[in-house]
């Protein structure tokens, strides 16, 4: 059992909202992390999950079925699948407004934020469930290389070899593409979809080209661009937008596209252990889009990520910003030797960031110059980040 830290945010949410929703990708452990919360919820639970055909029958009548149970939590798993109920759940919600009412669980979808921001505005409270991050996970360096080269996902984790996890991974992208995503409302044949995913994957740290994109796939470039939004909105991939506040230079205005899981962007680029990782050119573009996946993860919603890059080649991998003010520039180098280069001083003259850091698989935490500090990802995470978010602006 994999304790996840987001737990407590959740219960947090439960004593002061009469709804939340757990959303993410399938497979991240929406299911077992409510089963979790009803060991701690102070009340009779009920659990619903609607892809049972006996618990869809169960709410045949749902208006009556809420009713009967209005002093229950109720968990409601894949409401995807009934969007109709946002509607009902508002009626019942208000009939009796109190906390823990419903725990509403689904693989994330704009339908879903948007039927449910139109009915239950101010009822409910959303929190994203990601797949496993390196805090949650972390004992030694060898789980910070598994969980990179396997990803996140529960079952791609804990796999007992390579093998089965590059099987489930196969599994899983199948799965996706051929079920989850046409239930979601994405209407794009398999064939194109798996295209889109794997350049994608290929493009990975890379400046979006929707005008690439558009011709390699045959695709007018405001559907690309519309599928590149649902991917993202879906938890898939990640477009880190580029940061152009506080300065009169000329910025890149094209965002960044990751994918978010970085056992997916290995198995799409066909790396099926670490030794081919460590032999790719990927690796290091691997290597980046994790770490800002597991800042993401760890980071407060106060906090957004950006990346810089000017048009006369001045460029930093990550900024942390609070409002408009640069908090951080990182450098992500996998290496165990590294240096400060031109740009990333040219960054820190440009953004007056209050901290500056390179930050590596494994070295050692020091002061590589006065203003920058090197020190591998763990430390970062587990040291350096809640002084970040906890930081003051002078």
């Amino acid at each position: 059992m994999i304790n996840r830290k987001i737990v407590a945010d959740f219960i947090e949410l439960l004593e002061f909202f009469p709804a939340i929703g757990i959303i993410g990708p399938r497979q991240c452990g929406k299911t077992t992390l409510a089963k979790e919360l009803i060991k701690k919820i102070p009340k009779e639970c009920i659990y619903i999950d609607l892809e049972s055909h006996a618990d869809i029958i169960k709410l045949e009548n749902p208006e009556q079925f809420f009713l009967n149970n209005i002093d229950k939590c109720i968990i409601i798993d894949e409401i995807q699948h009934f969007p109709q109920l946002f509607t009902l759940l508002r009626s019942i919600i208000d009939r009796k407004r109190e906390p823990m009412r419903f725990i509403i669980l689904g693989s994330a979808s704009p339908s879903i934020m948007r039927d449910s921001s139109e009915s239950l505005a101010g009822r409910i409270a959303y929190k994203e469930l990601s797949a496993f991050n390196l805090l949650e996970i972390y004992n030694s360096n060898d789980d910070i290389i598994k969980h990179w080269f396997r990803g996140g996902f529960p079952q791609s984790y804990l796999a007992n070899n390579d093998k089965n996890s590059n099987l489930w991974l196969n599994n899983f992208i199948t799965t996706y593409i051929e079920r989850d995503l046409p239930q979601l409302g994405l209407s794009l044949s398999s064939i194109t979809m798996r295209k889109l995913w794997m350049m994608l994957a290929s493009n990975s740290g890379n400046l979006f080209n929707a005008s690439t994109f558009s011709n390699a796939l045959d695709i007018s470039l405001p559907t690309i661009k519309k599928y590149v939004d649902f991917l993202e909105k879906a938890f898939l991939i990640h477009c880190l937008q580029p940061f152009y506040f506080n300065t009169n230079k000329r910025l890149v205005k094209s965002p960044k596209i990751y994918i978010r899981d970085s056992g997916i962007m290995h198995y799409l680029n066909y790396i099926y252990n670490f030794n081919q990782l460590e032999n790719n050119v990927k690796i290091g573009a691997s290597w980046e889009g994790y770490v800002i996946e597991q800042i993401y993860q760890n980071i407060d919603s106060n906090h957004q990520l950006y990346f810089y890059r000017t048009h006369n080649g001045t460029e930093c991998d990550l900024l942390i910003v609070r409002g408009l003010q640069v908090i951080a520039c990182i450098e992500i180098k996998y290496t165990t030797a590294p240096k400060t280069t031109k740009s990333l001083a040219l960054t820190i003259d440009d953004l007056k960031p209050l901290y500056s850091f390179i930050i590596t698989p494994s070295t050692d935490d020091f002061l590589i110059k006065e203003n920058i500090r090197v020190c591998s990802l763990i430390d970062f995470l587990k040291i350096h980040l809640s002084k970040i978010i906890e930081s003051k602006i002078p």
